[in-house]
């Protein structure tokens, strides 16, 4: 896969992330239709900035995120952005969320550069994650 650059009015930039964030107290509740609600929620607050998704897992009880972000967006706002926006449109939409947890998410991520290793085996990763 050849190296693609994306531009802003002035940065020339190629960020690709890896992100992972769990359900509060890894909890197994991204499941019967929250999952694929998920995958519906964060292409939209993704598709707000220049960012794209390259692809997604959710898995029970955490979520994988393969990304690109402008870097003067951030990727910090846009976790914050995906987690605070998915976890309140989650909450009215599946309202058995509230009685099983105080909040949806935990404060924390991880979130790693895709730099080293090739964008299609980070791909396969998390596209073979629910295959572990």
């Amino acid at each position: 896969m050849a190296q693609t650059f994306k531009t802003n009015n002035n940065v020339v930039y190629s960020c690709k992330y890896q992100v992972v964030w769990c359900a509060k107290y890894r909890r197994k509740v991204l499941v019967d239709g929250v999952d694929t609600r998920l995958k519906e929620i964060l292409p939209e607050v993704v598709s707000e900035t220049t960012g794209e998704i390259v692809e997604i897992e959710v898995m029970p009880d955490h979520v994988h995120i393969l990304l690109e972000i402008d870097p003067q967006y951030g990727i910090a706002k846009l976790v914050r952005n995906m987690k605070g926006r998915s976890s309140r449109f989650l909450r009215q939409e599946f309202p058995w969320l509230k009685s099983r947890l105080p909040t949806l998410w935990t404060n924390s991520y991880f979130v790693s550069t895709v730099g080293g290793a090739p964008i299609s085996i980070v791909k396969q990763y998390i596209e073979n994650q629910k295959n572990v």
